[in-house]
């Protein structure tokens, strides 16, 4: 059998050649000042070692340039280190706009994933190749790490919040997917494989892998569902045109309403209160899964910004008219009125 050694593994998305650069600074820099400290080590060890019971050396200061220059040497490297690691960080968490976007949900022990389309997939992603892609994930349970080697991409996925991670496939082929956090007994089973195809066959995959509902579509189900439109069709804090929004809060400050600001106002909606409005909006956290949840937020990112009296602000009746898919918010298909969940929302005023 012909095997290949390898050091590496393979260079398979846009990040990969960047940071095995970097990797390798790093390396070549810690070995040379390893062994020059060790060589000095050494040097001295013999230089100055003592020769008699009774030899005692003089006192030698070392010169303040030396001290200076060496400070100066080391404080150019780490700064080079520090800026060069940044700057790949930094491009590593902003997505590019048009990235797919593909929602990951970590439990013990697998990866379960579903495309804006709506397939679904358990420990495989499927993904075309020269596209860039985001994902969107959290934990159901304890802590996990989705990392792809070839792409050089680790991030922690926590329960209670969402974490994201964006890249670009360069290579087509199948490439190994790992849980690098330790989340049990059962850790080393929760593998999968990250599958690069061409734009033609990815195409033809999504079109042979039957397709229930789309996240976007179960979003607006569960928005009709649970009441959403009572309130926030009327009185309460418009969602049309909220995310990617700075809301201003009832403290006086203002926060970005991204993915992690509508979960939470879900999950906890006293934790930040609209202006203006009460802390009556009870929380769902009992109610709603994390796959809920984030099809929830699939759909309150589509409600767009309607025209209004007041420049900047968007009608608070927009997400009432505005059907989605061809799914209305204010229509379930299959569940009649007596079917919703009673309880689970107050009158008409609230918040977030």
């Amino acid at each position: 059998m012909n095997t290949k050694f390898r050091l590496l593994p393979d260079s398979a998305s846009n990040f990969a050649g960047d940071v095995d650069k970097l990797t390798l600074f790093l390396t070549v820099v810690s070995v040379i000042i390893t062994l020059v400290v060790c060589g000095l080590i050494a040097f001295f060890a013999i230089k100055y070692r003592r020769r008699h019971v009774d030899d005692m050396p003089p006192r030698e200061e070392p010169g303040r340039w030396t001290e200076i220059l060496w400070s100066a040497v080391l404080f150019v490297l780490l700064m080079v280190m520090f800026f060069w690691g940044a700057e790949i960080y930094m491009r590593m968490k902003r997505p590019a706009p048009n990235a797919t976007e593909i929602n990951v949900t970590a439990k013990r022990w697998m990866w379960k994933i579903q495309h804006p389309s709506g397939q679904r997939e358990i420990n495989e992603l499927h993904i075309p190749v020269g596209q860039p892609v985001k994902l969107t994930m959290i934990s159901e349970d304890v802590i996990h790490s989705f990392s792809v080697p070839a792409f050089r991409i680790k991030q922690d996925v926590i329960p209670g919040s969402y974490s994201t991670q964006w890249f670009t496939p360069t290579k087509v082929g199948e490439y190994h997917l790992f849980c690098q956090e330790y989340c049990g007994t059962l850790h080393s089973d929760m593998i999968g494989r990250v599958v690069v195809m061409e734009e033609k066959d990815y195409q033809a995959w999504l079109a042979g892998v039957s397709v229930n509902v789309t996240p976007v579509e179960e979003g607006a189900k569960l928005f009709a569902t649970y009441g959403c439109l009572t309130c926030h069709g009327q009185n309460a804090p418009s969602l049309a045109g909220l995310f990617g929004r700075q809301q201003k809060l009832d403290d006086g400050s203002t926060v970005l309403a991204d993915e992690e600001y509508l979960r939470e106002s879900i999950i906890n909606p006293a934790a930040k209160v609209v202006a203006g409005y009460g802390r009556l909006m009870p929380s769902f956290r009992a109610q709603l899964s994390d796959e809920q949840v984030s099809a929830l937020v699939s759909y309150i990112k589509t409600l767009g910004a309607a025209k209004s009296d007041e420049p900047g602000q968007a009608n608070s009746a927009a997400p009432a008219t505005q059907p989605v898919n061809g799914v209305p918010p204010n229509s379930v298909p299959n569940l009649p009125p007596a079917a919703q969940p009673p309880g689970v929302w107050p009158q008409p005023s609230g918040e977030n």
